[in-house]
């Protein structure tokens, strides 16, 4: 990581409907650099969209489409990047994160993802069962690995994305992992 937010690479990790997107696009925007969200590039190299990808590769052939885009994204000179809610599982990846950059997981309950993922509908691993379970059992297996890599952890839950990016970059300033607006 270099110093300055314009070399800076800030990858943001927590669960499905927990704001990466939309939290890393106001982000990227109060820091001067690059957003880029990890599964449109996934969706963009395939010419494909991720439930297609699940239906002809299974989650085992989109884990390595996935791996393979961290391996070009965390060479990526400054960027705030929003990664797929999985995108920890592989040790590969979260090992590239660490060493790449800072990393900040979005953390929110299930019943905000619940309500933010709405019908489930492009988002494969919902699309079986019952949601709420799903969401506990990702979450249940996921979170300590969230909470392993994490630079930062933020309470993504209560907030609107501006609010939420803003308090990432207050923190990550008091913290001293990024200047602060004054260069400092």
């Amino acid at each position: 990581m270099s110093d300055g937010a314009g070399g800076l690479r800030l990858f943001l990790v927590g669960p499905m409907g927990s704001g990466k997107s939309t939290v890393g696009r106001h982000l990227a925007d109060l820091l001067g650099c690059s957003f880029i969200d990890s599964d449109a590039e996934i969706e963009s190299r395939a010419g494909a969209d991720i439930p297609w990808i699940f239906d002809v590769e299974g989650e085992t052939g989109f884990r390595r489409r996935e791996t393979a885009v961290i391996k070009d994204l965390v060479e990526h000179p400054g960027a705030v990047i929003a990664t797929g809610g999985g995108a920890i599982l592989a040790a590969e990846n979260r090992e590239m994160m660490a060493r790449a950059g800072l990393v900040v997981f979005l953390n929110v309950s299930v019943a905000q993802q619940l309500k933010r993922t709405g019908s489930g509908e492009g988002r494969p691993l919902l699309q079986q069962g019952d949601r709420e379970e799903t969401l506990k059992q990702l979450m249940a297996e996921r979170e300590p690995l969230y909470r392993t890599l994490a630079d930062v952890i933020i309470s993504a839950g209560g907030s609107n994305a501006r609010k939420v990016a803003r308090h990432i970059q207050a923190t990550l300033c008091e913290r001293g992992l990024i200047p602060d607006q004054d260069g400092k």
